[in-house]
């Protein structure tokens, strides 16, 4: 399995970015996608998740109601919509793909497949 981000650029304070992230390969099993992001010396960091068929969506607490997630089962795609950013939303964008259908607080060890990465640079 293999995923594949992108979107990420250097946008200003108030602005919107979608990120998306595609997956490819071999994998019947229903899934959980996740976005995470990491800045330097600092720890991963959830951000949103949507369970298979979208049926229950999580944000982490600095995100919510600025972003919204959602995911296209049929192309195998998951997208962010980050609007109203902040310089503090700087960071490199993870998505991430789980067998886990449920969790209470999404860590990244709940993930088993990652993406590469994509840079988002909010300037104030």
């Amino acid at each position: 399995v293999q995923l594949q981000a992108s979107g990420g650029g250097l946008v200003q304070a108030g602005d919107s970015l979608r990120l998306s992230c595609a997956v490819s390969g071999r994998w019947t099993s229903p899934y959980t996608m996740g976005w995470f992001r990491q800045t330097p010396g600092q720890e991963r960091e959830f951000v949103s998740a949507v369970t298979w068929k979208s049926s229950r969506k999580s944000y982490g607490a600095s995100v919510k109601d600025r972003f919204t997630i959602s995911r296209d089962d049929a192309k195998n795609t998951v997208d962010l919509q980050m609007n109203s950013l902040k310089p503090e939303d700087t960071a490199v964008y993870y998505c991430a793909a789980s067998s886990r259908m449920s969790a209470v607080n999404w860590r990244p060890s709940d993930f088993t497949f990652w993406g590469q990465g994509t840079q988002v640079t909010v300037s104030s």
